[in-house]
């Protein structure tokens, strides 16, 4: 196992262009599931509550893979973990194209998405050994920019393909675009690490659960999770549920990666001068407000201000939140962002179990305002928490 150095502080101050093509893969695949599963229950012919399943299973494997994929990347490299992770997800993927039936689907899903589940922390935590910590936040900022055009391109692709051509297509697509990603990132240079021995294997993980930040940390992104990941795939059933099709749902729910590419500016601006429970707070009114126009009504002007003020509130809130979580632990800092990921997709296939039912029976007011109400103490425990923590590194 090997530590990772600390960051210079003359360093870059923007991710490599490889790095977040990766993270750009790894968040279009995840996000490309909103707009299939109407198609994905009548093509197999199943309850649309059963698809849910597909959400779940693939959040799930995300999320616990988090932290074994952190603890290797502190033995073995940020590299070497990333880049076989998405050629094992180039495989699943392709497979998953080709199942028969659901639950076959939601295995090799779940599979997927436990593989495609190493890229985003570990590149967190590539950006964390390599840019200073008074330069981070703008630089997650950046990636977040990519993932919230990944996001948009993922929804309105997976509906125009579902439309024209099933949902099969929509699978097998980031699954061949993986592999190629994999040889790109073999042109950048591996963080310096720090030797060490055998017997400290584990020290990483000890050092994240010595920290009771971490444990904060982890229930904030718990919740989050939860409140919008989980319920953010069932804003296109919403608008299927009233007669739209696929491609004109994925296309409304993508102003979400819209909301997240613009505000993500917005923070990046604002982070020297505001403090980032400020930055918190801000991100939990926008999506309180978001899921109380959805609760309200699910029309297309309606669900389009909800994709737009969710984008926000993940911008302000999450970029606030995935930062603290590189400093809780810095000499660990790989497992540290994978235990937080791990909460946050953990959350996330908590959020759409529950969420599934109400969706089967058209109780999409109940099902927007129940987040609405959760957001609420979320938004008070991370802007308290946060306000009382002095960042380490």
């Amino acid at each position: 196992m090997a530590a990772a150095a600390p960051a210079s502080p003359s360093g870059p101050t923007a991710p490599p262009r490889s790095l977040v093509a990766a993270c750009f893969l790894s968040n279009f695949d995840r996000f490309t599931v909103g707009p299939v599963l109407i198609a994905v229950a009548s093509g197999l012919q199943v309850r649309l509550s059963a698809t849910a399943a597909v959400v779940s299973g693939y959040a799930v494997a995300y999320g616990l893979s988090q932290p074994v994929w952190g603890m290797l990347s502190d033995r073995f490299g940020r590299l070497p973990i990333l880049r076989g992770a998405l050629l094992a997800a180039s495989l699943t993927g392709v497979a998953s194209a080709l199942m028969p039936a659901l639950w076959p689907l939601i295995v090799i899903r779940t599979v997927t998405g436990g593989f495609f589940g190493a890229v985003v922390p570990a590149s967190l935590t590539y950006i964390g050994d390599t840019i200073p910590v008074s330069r981070r936040q703008g630089a997650l900022s950046d990636l977040m920019s990519a993932l919230g055009v990944s996001t948009a391109v993922a929804m309105v692709f997976s509906g125009v393909v579902t439309h024209f051509a099933g949902w099969r297509p929509v699978f097998a697509f980031p699954a061949a675009a993986a592999g190629v990603v994999a040889i790109l990132l073999g042109r950048l240079p591996e963080p310096p690490r720090v030797a060490a021995t055998p017997a400290a294997r584990y020290r990483p993980l000890l050092t994240v659960l010595g920290e009771r930040w971490s444990y904060v940390v982890m229930v904030l992104g718990l919740l989050e999770g939860g409140v919008l990941l989980g319920c953010l795939p069932f804003l296109p059933p919403a608008l299927q549920g009233h007669g739209l099709s696929a491609a004109r749902a994925g296309a409304v729910v993508g102003l979400y990666g819209v909301g997240i590419l613009v505000f993500t500016r917005v923070v990046k601006r604002l982070t020297p001068r505001r403090p980032a429970w400020a930055l918190i707070v801000v991100g939990g009114v926008t999506m309180a407000a978001g899921y109380l126009v959805a609760a309200d009504r699910q029309t297309i002007p309606a669900i389009a201000m909800t994709a737009v003020l969710l984008g926000a509130g993940w911008a302000f809130m999450h970029s606030t939140l995935q930062t603290w979580a590189t400093t809780v632990a810095p000499e660990a800092r790989g497992t540290g962002v994978a235990m937080f990921a791990a909460a946050l997709f953990v959350g996330s296939a908590a959020g759409s179990a529950l969420a599934g039912p109400l969706a089967q029976d058209g109780r999409y007011g109940l099902l927007f305002g129940a987040a609405a109400l959760t957001v609420i103490p979320l938004t008070a425990l991370a802007a308290l928490t946060r306000r009382r923590y002095t960042p380490r590194g």
